[in-house]
């Protein structure tokens, strides 16, 4: 083989997950080179960055010999590495597309992507072909999987060498038939602080709203895992668990400047520190929900690698929790701001004093954009359904930067009252009139307002806030 092939590219299947790689091969005299899997490269081409622990070779001498189908508790990458092979994937994964097949013959240009829950069928086409291939978990000889009778009629797969005539185990020939064969669970998401207003809007998302089957998830309360006691976090049975999503937190911001203070270390930093660690230690991937607080607002907007600098102590908490989590391999570190969502906030508030004829006085000064929890919820599962690139994104809904007393006008026009009512004042003058009163407040960063280019890249079109304010004061 001298020259080159093509460019890599990578081809949907009708399995949904399971891609096919075309590779570029470099040969000359001497033979031929590929890179099988590049990270960077890969990533980029749209393959999900799976974290490969391990890889593995397979020789087969005969032709004929055919192996399968497993369906193995973890994500593969495999390609042949020398040889020619047909493959054949069937999908156990519960839902509508368990039992819909797809197959390719692979050679050296060709690799595979199959996710967890597909299971993977091969056959040689020439003598001495040897699979290589990546996996994102260690094996072990105590695995329990999944399997397929090679021959199931349901199937439908039309082998090049028919079965009778091949080099089968005798293990792969009692597999049972797709009728029988035990659907693959997915790995389980747990949602920490389910009862908050992020936490609501998860659990309306993982119940399957918006269409496809639903992820399976738990949402245990503060009596099956408290995060204020590292023992309680670590004595959770982590088992069978892929993901885990923090959207709990202390957040008294004022009282964390006073008696608060050791409450907001331990919810917003220890118990990070803890759940980084257990999800580092058993390749969990770790969504962890941070906020603009930890900046100081000094620049506007905050970009992802801007340096943390906050202004109190419910901020220094946040941020000490960010460090812990950007230690774990396969995290989303998400900061957002101005929440508004199933339970009391700053919109119900306005509401409720337009319709109670109070006119209120509210700061001009803070910039930044409001972020409804649903839009935070469908960015969350937009990063993990996608598979995007690890790491730290800025989320928030889409619109023009506004003040709260902007905010403020907006709610009350929309609820049928005079805007003008709304009064602007100052941030010092507000703090002002808090101290005065012998009340604690704490620092507010002025401005909030969050980069979305990023997030924006991986394909996400944050809704605007001045959309989902009206759709959120129609509903609620």
């Amino acid at each position: 083989m001298t020259g080159s092939s093509p460019r890599p590219a990578v081809r949907e299947t009708a399995i949904p997950g399971l891609l096919v790689v075309d590779l570029a091969i470099h040969g000359d005299a001497r033979g031929w080179f590929k890179e099988h899997w590049q990270r960077e490269k890969m990533i980029a081409l749209g393959l999900p960055d799976f974290a490969p622990v391990q890889q593995n070779v397979s020789f087969n001498a005969a032709v004929g010999t055919t192996r399968g189908f497993h369906a193995e508790p973890w994500d593969k990458y495999l390609g042949v590495a020398t040889g020619r092979a047909f493959g054949a994937w069937v999908d156990l994964r519960p839902g509508s597309g368990f039992g819909r097949v797809v197959t390719h013959e692979l050679d050296p240009g060709t690799a595979v992507f199959v996710p967890r829950g597909i299971a993977n069928a091969f056959q040689a086409l020439e003598p001495n072909t040897a699979y290589t291939y990546l996996v994102n978990d260690h094996w072990s000889p105590d695995a329990a999987y999944s399997a397929v009778d090679l021959g199931d009629p349901a199937l439908g797969v039309e082998w090049p060498i028919p079965l009778d005539r091949a080099v089968v185990s005798d293990k792969d020939r009692a597999n049972p038939s797709l009728a029988e064969a035990t659907a693959v669970r997915p790995l389980e998401t747990v949602v920490l602080g389910g009862t908050g207003q992020l936490g609501r809007a998860l659990r309306a998302s993982f119940g399957g709203a918006g269409g496809g089957d639903p992820v399976p998830a738990r949402f245990p309360g503060r009596g099956e895992l408290d995060l204020a006691s590292p023992e309680s976090i670590r004595s959770y049975d982590w088992s069978g668990v892929g993901t885990i999503i923090n959207a709990a937190a202390y957040t008294a911001v004022d009282r964390a400047e006073v008696d608060g203070r050791a409450d907001a270390w331990t919810v917003n930093a220890t118990a990070v520190g803890v759940l980084a660690d257990i999800a580092r230690r058993r390749r969990i991937t770790l969504v962890h929900v941070s906020t603009d607080y930890v900046f100081d607002g000094s620049t506007s907007p905050h970009i992802e690698h801007e340096q943390p600098a906050p202004l109190g102590a419910y901020g220094a908490s946040k941020a000490a929790g960010e460090l812990a989590v950007q230690l774990v391999p396969r995290h989303y570190l998400i900061r957002t701001g101005w929440l508004i969502g199933d339970g009391p906030n700053f919109v119900r508030t306005m509401a409720r004093l337009a319709e109670d004829g109070v006119d209120p006085a509210v700061v001009a000064d803070q910039t930044g954009r409001l972020t409804f929890a649903d839009e935070l919820a469908r960015g969350i599962r937009h990063l993990l359904d996608r598979r995007a690139e690890h790491g730290t994104y800025h989320l928030s809904n889409g619109g023009p930067v506004v003040s709260w007393f902007d905010i403020a006008r907006d709610v009350f026009a929309e609820v049928g009252h005079e805007p003008g009512r709304v009064r602007p004042t100052t941030t010092g003058a507000y703090v002002g009139e808090r101290v005065a009163a012998g009340q604690a407040i704490a620092a507010r960063p002025m401005h909030g307002e969050l980069d979305l280019a990023k997030i924006r890249a991986t394909g996400f079109d944050p809704e605007p806030a001045a959309t989902a304010l009206q759709r959120y004061l129609s509903s609620h």
